[in-house]
């Protein structure tokens, strides 16, 4: 099976790879009335990025020495076993077979990242992740990670997102430029906060800011903003 490229990876020393790790730095600073253990990406639509953001934000934290375990929780898309060159057996098994989840967490090419991807489709997407064993099952992977970065589904198009979102500690909404609309973006932050998600920041990439087509990478949360632009 083909791994995608991660940039973090591949190619530490450029500015998009400094970018993820600033934002990082962000989500490692980012505890001020409790732990961020459990990180959920989305976006408000499908093609914005977050899977990819997930997947280099978690080799990012992983680099910095921590033990990252990388959930995918997109039970309708599932992409990170394509990213990682992993097989799909996962999330679905441990909560439809009643399976430990030990059973399908796979190593990774990147010291300290570990990987559970998504399992087969399933027909009830939202009943899974909304049911009780993915309570439990979220609540056993923190006491195997440092941190738990979940891979989540759109918010607009499906309601998985807005059910998870009460179960993880911090959520980044991932937003593409010339893709997401602003009205769909805000529609994707109140339906995350209507569902009690504690939103850390907002994440944009994709921003051609200049002639030779850079890219801009963004992040925000608690009044802090960063940004780094490829020269």
């Amino acid at each position: 099976m083909n791994k995608r490229k991660l940039i973090v990876q591949e190619d530490a020393k450029s500015p998009i790879s400094e970018a993820y790790r600033t934002l990082r730095t962000n989500i490692q600073f980012a505890k001020v009335d409790s732990e961020i253990k459990t990180i959920m990406f989305t976006s408000a639509g499908p093609g914005e990025g977050k899977s990819t953001t997930a997947a280099n934000t978690a080799v990012a934290l992983a680099q910095s020495g921590k033990e990252v375990l990388l959930v995918d929780c997109d039970l309708r898309k599932p992409v990170q076993h394509r990213i990682f060159g992993k097989k799909n057996r996962g999330i679905t098994n441990v909560l439809v077979e009643d399976l430990p989840c030990e059973q399908f967490i796979q190593e990774t090419d990147v010291l300290g990242l570990k990987v559970l991807t998504s399992g087969p489709i399933p027909p009830n997407p939202s009943e899974l992740l909304g049911s009780g064993k993915m309570v439990k099952l979220i609540d056993s992977l923190k006491d195997q990670a440092d941190y738990v970065v979940i891979d989540a589904p759109p918010v607009v198009a499906v309601t998985d997102a807005s059910v998870l979102s009460s179960k993880v500690d911090g959520i980044l909404l991932v937003v593409s430029a010339g893709i997401a609309r602003p009205e769909m973006a805000q529609k994707a932050k109140e339906a995350l906060e209507r569902a009690n998600g504690h939103i850390l920041g907002v994440v944009l990439n994709r921003v051609e800011i200049d002639a030779e087509h850079s890219y801009y990478y963004y992040y925000y949360g608690h009044g802090e903003k960063t940004s780094k632009k490829r020269q």
